[in-house]
């Protein structure tokens, strides 16, 4: 191997990096939460397989109370994240969709697409 290898034709700091062998280093550790009831809002989360063959999946999020009015509606969701980092499970999203579920009283559906450099584009937007 020489030193051309090693070679940075991208970095997304402190995201990514992309060598010039299309090898992908993913520089930050991502943090996960995982789902389940969250205490201070009352919403309970669950992570599903949508389309097991890609690895496609979503997080729901749904009161954990019953409630007397009409029917909750149905939110869904797209991470940002510029379509290379991030997840449903990503703390910030999270957090922020256990707050909109409360307030708003709906269904969130929070979609997990696949990321690039891996899946470059339109990847997401299929998954999307």
């Amino acid at each position: 191997m020489g030193s051309i290898d090693f070679e940075i034709v991208l970095d997304l700091f402190p995201w990514l990096k992309v060598y010039r062998d299309r090898t992908i280093e993913r520089t930050s550790r991502v943090e996960v939460v995982p789902p389940g009831l969250d205490p201070q809002t009352n919403i309970l989360s669950k992570d599903f397989v949508i389309a097991p063959k890609t690895d496609f999946s979503a997080r729901i999020y749904r009161p954990n109370f019953v409630t007397k009015g009409p029917k909750l509606s149905l939110v869904v969701y797209f991470h940002g994240g510029a379509f290379c980092v991030a997840s449903p499970a990503f703390p910030n999203n999270h957090t922020s969709l256990n707050k909109l579920d409360v307030e708003a009283e709906v269904f969130v559906l929070s979609v997990g697409y696949r990321l690039a450099p891996e899946y470059p584009l339109p990847a997401a937007y299929q998954d999307s």
